[in-house]
């Protein structure tokens, strides 16, 4: 079974998916878009991606304040989330996504990754520690 992440933003979507056994998590693509409201063609996008991979579940990042509270973010990312579902009928999860973009900027400082190129990389990898973190949190035999 595959399972795709999501990291949800603005003007982009950081895209990893599972191996087939659920184990580890890879880095796919970056979805951008010109206007943060026009997901007509991100959301084709990852169409295209779920059933290329045979996905059969999503993870889309929730970012929560630090104090585990919801903003105005995190309600942006559930709504993006259950349109989501409704158009693949594939089911979705939320995932706490606390500090991965951290995470990510780490990694790409240690790859002595230039600043000004680290945007292309980004949600990428933290799409990839949105879903590693969901995979390593399942119970063993799911």
């Amino acid at each position: 079974m595959r399972i795709m992440g999501l990291d949800y933003g603005d003007k982009t979507v950081g895209v990893a998916v599972s191996d087939p056994l659920g184990i580890t998590a890879q880095n796919l693509e970056t979805i951008t878009r010109k206007q943060a409201n026009k997901l007509r063609k991100t959301y084709a996008r990852i169409e295209e991606l779920a059933q290329e991979y045979e996905v059969e579940r999503f993870v889309v990042g929730l970012p929560l304040l630090m104090d585990g509270q919801e903003g105005e973010r995190a309600r942006l990312c559930r709504e993006f989330a259950q349109d989501l579902e409704r158009r693949t009928a594939i089911p979705v999860e939320m995932c706490d996504e606390r500090l991965t973009t951290a995470s990510a900027h780490r990694v790409l400082d240690e790859a002595g990754i230039d600043k000004r190129e680290r945007k292309q990389y980004l949600d990428g990898i933290a799409a990839t520690y949105i879903l590693q973190g969901y995979l390593d949190s399942r119970p063993k035999n799911e």
